[in-house]
């Protein structure tokens, strides 16, 4: 499997160069059951066989009540890995889409999601949380930021949470979304569908299509920011 190795070894230079995981960590995968934190989840589980350090792993899915959601797959998926597998049953989507009815709800959604998902790892007893955000996302958030809020900013590969007493990881940042969609493929992973009616018609997917557009252009775009990113320190990269 050429992608998955390529991608095991991205992880785990991740994790090496910022010290993501310990000796004993207990780690919340967050899975939303797209390809992003599926490919997470697998390469994680993967990598308790030989990674030096011993941790062990929660799988956590947020149901968020908007309507029919299968986490069919994701059950399955975590029952071949030898993961233990929580749906936390959440309001999220009423709230914000019927009883708030904001016209722009991604961050409100956002914030609740996170409060979510630190409470239930908590709740499972994990010290850390890892979440599936890639190399492009964080080039995506810098622009975001730059463009929408007039700051140079994006996440940070290790967050300290002081009021939850937990970290946030993210093992995917030197990994693309190219590379998570060949992977995929590759191992016959089951995506599933984002119950969202606004996927794919966000600020975030605006952002996307602009840089697939200036790739086109210019085919080093996103490597040249990402390496821009890393030289000026940004948020602790």
């Amino acid at each position: 499997m050429i992608y998955g190795k390529r991608i095991l070894g991205q992880v785990r230079k991740a994790i090496q160069d910022y010290n993501m995981i310990e000796d004993g960590d207990r780690i919340a995968v967050g899975v939303s059951g797209g390809k992003d934190s599926l490919t997470l989840l697998v390469a994680l589980s993967r990598l308790r066989s030989f990674f030096p350090k011993r941790f062990e792993l929660e799988a956590i899915t947020l149901d968020m009540g908007l309507g029919n959601f299968d986490t069919t797959p994701i059950r399955q998926l975590c029952s071949d890995l030898g993961v233990n597998y929580t749906v936390e049953e959440t309001y999220i989507g009423k709230v914000v889409f019927e009883a708030r009815q904001e016209e722009n709800p991604c961050s409100l959604c956002a914030n609740m999601r996170r409060g979510a998902l630190h409470n239930a790892a908590l709740r499972l007893g994990c010290n850390k949380v890892a979440l599936a955000h890639h190399r492009d996302d964080a080039i995506e958030t810098l622009l975001l930021s730059l463009i929408y809020e007039g700051r140079f900013h994006t996440f940070s590969p290790v967050t300290w949470l002081d009021r939850k007493k937990l970290y946030l990881i993210r093992p995917l940042i030197y990994t693309e979304e190219k590379e998570i969609k060949a992977f995929v493929r590759e191992y016959g992973l089951n995506p599933v569908p984002s119950p969202c009616h606004l996927d794919g018609h966000t600020k975030r997917q605006y952002i996307k299509d602009l840089l697939g557009t200036l790739s086109k252009d210019t085919r080093d775009v996103k490597s040249n920011i990402f390496g821009a990113m890393k030289r000026s320190g940004i948020c602790g990269w």
